[in-house]
C-alpha cells in the first residue's frame, strides 16, 4: 500500500471510529420523564417538555421520551431507584419524599431528590354521578368512591384528607383503587358514585364524564380542609371556574397543590440545564401546548411549590437569566 493510500485508510478508520464513538455517545444521551395517565395533564406536560428538548437534539445530543406511569409517588420512587431521569410530582409529594414524611416514612428521605421547576396548579377535584345524591364530600360516606391507585399523588392526598376528617377507607361502601384513566368510565357506567383526583384544568379526564353522564363537581371545603391549608405550605385554596365543564355552571371551591418537575442529583448537570433551557427559551410555545399552562409565570415556576433543592443544572440556567440572586 502506498503512503498516500495508507494515510487515507487511517483517516477513514479514524472517521469511522469517531462516528462510532459519537453514535455510542448519542445512544447514552436519552432522558425519560415519568408522568401519569394518558388523559391527565402530567402526560401532556411531559410531552410538551420533551417536544421542546427534542427540537435541538442535534445540537445537545439529548433525546427525550415520555412514559405514562402511576403518578407522583411512583415517579419519585422510580427516580430514586435510578430508573427514571425526571418525573412529574405534586408539590406535597415532593415535600414528603424529600423529608421522608407521610407515605415515605418507611422508605426514608429521598435526599438526592432535586427540583427543576413547578408547572400548573392542581386543584383536588371531586366528581359525583348525578344520581348519587351528593352535594358535599361528606355525602360520600357509605357510598362507592374511587380513592386513587396506590403510588399516585392523588391517593396520598386522599389519605391525608380522610385523616384530617377522621375518616378511614372503611367509611366508604367501596373504596376502589382505579387509575385515573379508569375512574371516568367507571363513574358513568354506575360502578362508582364518585372519585377524587388532583389535576390541572381543563382536563379531558374531567371533561369526559361531565359531558358523557352529566357528572357533577363537588366542593371540598370545611374545617378539615382549612386545617390542612393552615398547617401545610404546599396546599392552597383553589377555585374551578364555573362553565369550564359541561353541566357545571357554577364555581367550585376546593384546595390543591402545584404540579412540579423533579429529578435526581445523579442526573448530569448538562441534561437538566438543556431541558430547563428548552422550556424557558421556548416559553410561549410551551404555554400554548396545553390550556392549563396559559397563565404560567417563570418567576413563580422557579420558586413556588419547590421544597427539594434546585438541581445545579436548573439553578445554572436561572442564575444566567437573573431569576435567582
Amino acid at each position: 500500500m502506498t503512503p498516500t493510500r495508507l494515510l487515507g485508510s487511517l483517516a477513514a478508520a479514524a472517521l469511522m471510529a469517531a462516528a462510532s464513538a459519537g453514535a455510542a455517545s448519542a445512544q447514552q444521551n436519552f432522558v425519560t420523564i415519568g408522568t401519569g395517565g394518558v388523559t391527565g395533564v402530567y402526560y401532556a406536560a411531559g410531552g410538551a417538555i420533551c417536544r421542546l428538548l427534542n427540537k435541538d437534539r442535534k445540537t445537545h445530543g439529548i433525546r427525550c421520551s415520555v412514559e405514562s406511569t402511576g403518578g407522583s409517588a411512583f415517579n419519585v420512587n422510580t427516580i430514586k431507584e435510578g430508573e427514571l431521569d425526571f418525573g412529574m410530582a405534586q408539590s406535597d409529594v415532593q415535600y414528603n419524599a424529600f423529608k421522608g414524611d407521610e407515605a415515605f416514612k418507611e422508605g426514608g428521605a429521598h435526599t438526592d431528590l432535586r427540583a427543576v421547576f413547578s408547572v400548573h396548579p392542581e386543584p383536588f377535584t371531586v366528581l359525583a354521578h348525578p344520581d348519587a345524591g351528593v352535594t358535599k364530600f361528606e355525602d360520600f360516606k357509605g357510598k362507592r368512591f374511587n380513592v386513587g391507585n396506590p403510588g399516585s399523588g392523588t391517593r396520598a392526598s386522599m389519605e391525608r384528607l380522610l385523616d384530617a376528617m377522621g375518616w378511614t377507607l372503611a367509611d366508604f361502601a367501596l373504596a376502589s383503587e382505579l387509575k385515573a384513566d379508569e375512574h371516568g368510565p367507571a363513574l358513568c357506567d354506575g360502578k362508582i358514585d364518585g372519585f377524587f383526583y388532583g389535576v390541572g384544568h381543563p382536563s379531558a379526564n374531567i371533561q369526559d364524564p361531565t359531558t358523557t353522564c352529566a357528572a357533577k363537581l363537588v366542593p371540598l371545603t370545611g374545617a378539615a380542609v382549612d386545617k390542612l391549608i393552615a398547617e401545610n405550605p404546599y396546599y392552597a385554596a383553589a377555585t374551578i371556574p364555573g362553565g369550564l365543564y359541561a353541566n357545571n355552571p357554577d364555581d367550585t371551591q376546593t384546595f390543591g397543590v402545584l404540579a412540579t418537575l423533579v429529578t435526581s442529583a445523579n442526573v448530569p448537570e448538562e441534561s437538566v440545564y438543556q431541558l430547563t433551557r428548552a422550556v424557558f427559551e421556548n416559553f410561549d410555545e410551551f404555554k400554548s401546548l396545553h390550556p392549563a399552562f396559559a397563565s404560567l409565570d417563570p418567576a413563580r415556576m422557579v420558586t413556588d411549590g419547590l421544597s427539594a433543592p434546585l438541581h445545579p443544572g436548573a439553578e445554572k440556567y436561572y442564575r444566567e437569566k437573573g431569576w435567582l440572586k
